[in-house]
């Protein structure tokens, strides 16, 4: 089992940066792939970026590719995600997610452990 905590959220002015961290505790941090999804108001939660175990193939959402970077060290145990250019529409809260060392995680179904999330708003 693994235990995920995110930080780094906050209020930012439309076109700044943020950086997104992830902390696991627990079993082995390379034995997941790890991702980060999205959830505003009343809509529901969405993919935003993944990563493999090893942090060689990472994938994103269309709507933050050229504008988000997802990271991970695994010596520190963090995954990490930088956020540029930020839009009011990036505005939500954002979860980590942890799936299985072969997989990786860009649909809800396949996480199989959750952070409690950190919020992100951005203003116009």
């Amino acid at each position: 089992q693994v235990q995920l905590v995110e930080s780094g959220g906050g209020l930012v002015q439309a076109g700044g940066s943020l950086r997104l961290s992830c902390a696991a505790s627990g079993r082995t941090f390379s034995s997941y792939g790890m991702g980060w999804f999205r959830q505003a108001p009343g809509k529901e939660r969405e993919f935003v970026a993944a990563i493999s175990w090893s942090g060689t193939i990472t994938s994103y959402a269309d709507s933050v590719k050229g504008r988000f970077t997802i990271s991970r060290d695994n010596a520190k145990n963090t995954m990490y995600l930088q956020m540029n250019s930020l839009k009011p529409e990036d505005t939500a809260v954002y979860y980590c997610a942890a799936t299985g060392r072969d997989r990786m995680v860009v649909l809800t179904s396949l996480a199989d452990y959750w952070g409690q999330g950190t919020q992100v708003t951005v203003s116009s």
